[in-house]
Order: structure tokens, then C-alpha cells, then sequence
């Protein structure tokens, strides 16, 4: 078994560890499995996940197997692998990978920063990939360096967008039950075919549901069942919870999951996940001044305008940045008030810079400079602020999107 980088307790905000920021979040996530333990009037479990992602594939038609193929320049399965680090009761993430991506996925865990990482090598299926992920978890194996969990997750390292909701309930049935999973309605009918590919009969819909991930198991359960499974199961099976049903004969309880439970499969998937990447991350923008005093300043002109045009944004003001960026804030309009140089632009990419925000998604600025046309020739403050082409070719080594705006306005406006 592989180990990832060191570090066992992860940072409750998704990905890299903000330096030198603490917030609510982690006391937060880490009370929700708490409260559930102190309601029903026991000790919180402890918890770990595995993800099978030894796939490769095929039917996404490219040559990158799905769970390595970019978003937004970065690997699908690191987006996963965020979802559930920012969940800090999840103590353990173990991720099945062939032999021939082990050096890939370690790249993977260092580029973006991920905590809490333990790698084993991936079976030739699914079932036989989250084994060798239960097995580095179970006390009985040698050389295990992982503590046994009393629940364990199995999530998809393709499904990226599972919320912290989804997985408590899952895991507190679980607990309850034995086992659990998320389902949704299904969205088209299901048939028979016939012999003759000819309808033979129907199913009624709405007797039925899809079986989604997340799914969680008392551990005991789930590995004493892929210990009893047979080989047939082991190459063609693809349903945790049949064999939990079957080799355990525990009935699962069935959760009903968000709409945003659903797997990239095909090509098209990685567009449609790009896109709600993209609308999670542009939900908030804050405008960061360098001056307060003077709030008839055109400077907040602008803030009140952007919060009356972007009615679908939040717009926030920047007074303290360190929390905003705690907050992961991925969008910033930086206004030079009182100077045409970049004092306060360079303080807000100093601090982006220190905070890593920029690692696992692009940070926007826009740097906006007010300048009194009466006061200065328009050419000799533009080559001032023509010098931001060369902020911004640095900027964008970091994942930093930097772009200028002078707006030209007389004293008295």
C-alpha cells in the first residue's frame, strides 16, 4: 500500500490548507457526525472511504482514463477527492489505482495538495478494486498502517459533486442498518427485450429506483462479504449492496440522493461538469478598495453597481480578506483609489499567493484604477498601468488571472 503525503488530520475546506486562516467550517463539519452520535445517544463512528478508480474508460471513448481527464486543467478525480476531504469526520481516503497510474495519482495528491491519502494498486474490476481498498483498512492483513473504521464509505472517483449532506446521511443509516445507499428515480423506463429483440416487457417505473453512490457499510459487514464473495461476483458484479445482501444478509437502507449525484461516463460528461464548476465558482465576487473614508468616492459607486447588475452573484466588500479568502472566494475586483500603481492590487495577489486558493481553481481579478483626467496626461498614467501586462504574465504561473481597468473620470464626478 501506498501512503499519500503526510498529514492525517486534513483541512475542512476543500483542498490545500489555507496558511495562517482558521474558520467555523471544520468545527462545523466535524460536529454534524457528533451531534448525530450524541442523539442517539452513542459515540460518533469513525469513518473512512474508499474509491475504486482503476477504470479506464472505455466507454468515454478518449485515451486518458475518465477519473484523469481535465477540468479546467485539473484531473476529475481531484475534484472527488476534495468533495470528501472537506468532510473532516472522514478520517481515512483510500483511492485504488492500477499500477501504471500509481505515479500518476501521486502527482496528483502533491500538485493539488491532498490530505489524508492512502493509495493500494486496483484488482482487475470494480469489486475487486474496493476489496484491496477494504483489505488496507482491516486489522487481519499485514503491515496495515490504517486503523480499522466502525463505518466505510464507497464512492465513485468519478462522481465529484457529492455534498457533505449525502454522506451523513448514508453513513448514520449505515450505522443504524448495517448498510445504506443513495438512489434517485429513475429517468427512462426500463424493458425486456426478447429473444428476437422484441419487446418482451416493461418495468413500472415508479416501483423502481437507480442505485447511486455514496454508499456506506459497518466495515465488518462489507468486508466479511467480499470475503465470502464468490469469483463470478468478483468479475461481473458492480452493486456493493447485493453483496452485502447476499454474503451478509443485511438489507440496506436506501437514502434518497440529490440530483448531483450523477457519474461523468461520456465525453459530453466532462463539458456538463466544467460548466457547473464554473457557475459554483462564480457565485461570489468581492470588491477589495483602498480607501473607506470617502464613500460618495466613485469607488463605491461602482461597488453599488455591480451589486444592482449581478442580482445572481453575491457582491461582498473586502474589509477583511483573510476571511473572505477563507471563505474560498474565487473572484475579486481590486480598485486603486487613491494611486495608479498597484499597491493594493500586489497586496491582494500576495495574500492569494500565500493562501494557496489559487491551486485548485483559476482566481479572477480585475484591477481597476480611477484616474482624474485634470490632474495627469492620460499618457503618462497609462504607461503606468500598461505595466500590468507584466502582474499578469506572473499571475498567471500561479493560476491567477489578472486583467487591468482604467476608468478616466474629471474631480468632480
Amino acid at each position: 500500500m501506498e501512503l499519500g503525503p503526510p498529514g492525517g488530520s486534513g483541512p475542512a475546506e476543500p483542498g490545500p490548507r489555507l496558511r495562517g486562516l482558521r474558520g467555523a467550517d471544520a468545527a462545523a463539519s466535524a460536529s454534524s457526525l457528533s451531534r448525530f452520535g450524541a442523539e442517539a445517544g452513542c459515540r460518533a463512528p469513525a469513518v473512512a472511504a474508499v474509491l475504486p478508480a482503476g477504470g479506464s474508460g472505455e466507454r468515454m471513448g478518449v485515451p486518458t482514463p475518465k477519473q484523469f481527464c481535465p477540468i479546467l486543467e485539473r484531473p476529475l478525480i481531484s475534484y472527488t477527492l476534495q468533495a470528501l476531504e472537506r468532510v473532516s469526520w472522514i478520517k481515512d481516503i483510500i483511492v485504488a489505482v492500477t499500477r501504471e497510474n500509481m505515479e500518476t495519482m501521486k502527482g496528483i495528491i502533491q500538485r493539488y495538495q491532498h490530505k489524508r491519502i492512502s493509495l493500494v494498486e486496483a484488482g482487475v474490476t470494480r469489486h475487486r478494486s474496493i476489496f484491496n481498498g477494504l483489505k488496507a483498512l482491516a486489522e487481519d492483513q499485514p503491515n496495515c498502517r490504517l486503523s480499522k473504521p466502525e463505518v466505510v464509505i464507497i464512492h465513485d472517483a468519478v462522481r465529484p459533486f457529492v455534498e457533505e449532506d449525502v454522506l451523513l446521511k448514508v453513513v448514520t443509516a449505515a450505522q443504524e442498518h448495517g448498510a445504506s445507499g443513495a438512489i434517485r428515480p429513475l429517468v427512462s423506463t426500463v424493458i425486456s427485450p426478447s429473444a428476437d429483440s422484441c419487446l418482451d416487457h416493461s418495468l413500472e417505473r415508479a416501483r423502481y429506483r437507480a442505485s447511486e453512490m455514496p454508499q456506506a457499510f459497518l466495515f465488518d459487514v462489507i468486508y466479511d462479504a467480499y470475503q465470502q464473495c464468490s469469483d463470478y461476483d468478483l468479475e461481473f458484479g458492480t452493486e456493493c449492496l447485493h453483496l452485502a445482501l447476499k454474503y451478509s444478509h443485511i438489507k440496506a437502507k436506501l437514502v434518497e440522493g440529490s440530483p448531483d449525484l450523477w457519474k461523468v461516463t461520456y465525453k459530453r460528461d466532462l463539458y456538463a461538469a466544467e460548466s457547473i464548476i464554473k457557475e459554483r465558482i462564480s457565485q461570489k465576487v468581492c470588491v477589495v478598495m483602498d480607501t473607506k473614508e470617502d464613500e460618495e468616492h466613485v469607488g463605491h459607486c461602482l461597488e453599488e453597481m455591480l451589486k444592482t447588475e449581478l442580482n445572481h452573484v453575491k457582491v461582498t466588500s473586502g474589509q477583511d480578506l483573510q476571511q473572505i479568502i477563507l471563505e474560498q472566494c474565487y473572484n475579486f475586483v481590486c480598485v486603486n483609489v487613491m494611486t495608479s500603481d498597484f499597491e493594493e492590487t500586489q497586496r491582494l495577489l500576495n495574500m492569494v499567493e500565500e493562501s494557496n486558493l489559487s491551486i485548485l481553481y483559476p482566481v479572477v481579478v480585475i484591477s481597476v484604477h480611477f484616474l482624474d483626467y485634470e490632474s495627469v496626461p492620460l499618457g503618462q498614467k497609462m504607461e503606468k498601468v500598461m505595466q500590468i501586462r507584466e502582474f499578469a504574465k506572473e499571475a498567471k504561473k500561479r493560476n491567477i488571472l489578472l486583467s487591468g481597468l482604467l476608468i478616466y473620470f474629471p474631480q468632480e464626478f
